[in-house]
């Protein structure tokens, strides 16, 4: 269940915050997924043109449980924001949904955006594009990364919704 949030409300509450407890993502992303609200923390991972690691994730349980019960996790991956390759498709975003994700944040494109339309995850990019990558098996996982100028750590909470994403260090509600 995602817990009663509004990422205007979140900048209202932390804008003054320093800029490695609570960061807003620009707004280049769009909406593939059922979801518009979600959050969560983040799983990071860096990959250029190259899902193998995207699948390898999202094949893997996308949640943790604990005090509070099951939270779903976030996949933020640092596509280096190709616009040349999709780094999810239809099967990767019913991986997600079926996997227990919360969302999906892609710095790049995704695909079969009909069928991720219909997922029940949230799922942000930056384009579509119908063209999938190069399996070469690079990337790699759990690391800091950029996301369109903006830092996302594994751990961070990202919040989402009609408004735009933010991030903070911990969680926040």
């Amino acid at each position: 269940m995602t817990p009663s949030f509004a990422t205007c409300d979140l900048c209202d509450a932390h804008k003054n915050d320093l800029p490695s407890e609570f960061r807003v993502l620009p707004p280049v992303f769009r909406d593939f997924g059922q979801l518009r609200k979600f959050c969560g923390p983040v799983v990071t991972l860096k990959c250029f043109e190259d899902n193998t690691l995207v699948k390898a994730t999202l094949d893997l349980p996308g949640y943790e449980d604990g005090p509070d019960g099951r939270v779903g996790k976030v996949l933020v991956v640092d596509g280096g924001g190709s616009l040349r390759r999709a780094l999810l498709g239809g099967n990767l975003g019913a991986a997600a949904a079926r996997n227990g994700w919360a969302g999906v944040v892609i710095d790049g494109c995704v695909r079969d955006v009909a069928e991720l339309a219909l997922l029940g995850v949230g799922i942000r990019a930056l384009a579509s594009m119908p063209l999938p990558t190069e399996k070469r098996n690079e990337g790699q996982r759990d690391v800091p990364v950029q996301i369109q100028g903006i830092w996302v750590r594994p751990g961070d909470w990202l919040y989402a919704d009609e408004d735009g994403m933010v991030l903070s260090a911990g969680r926040l509600v």
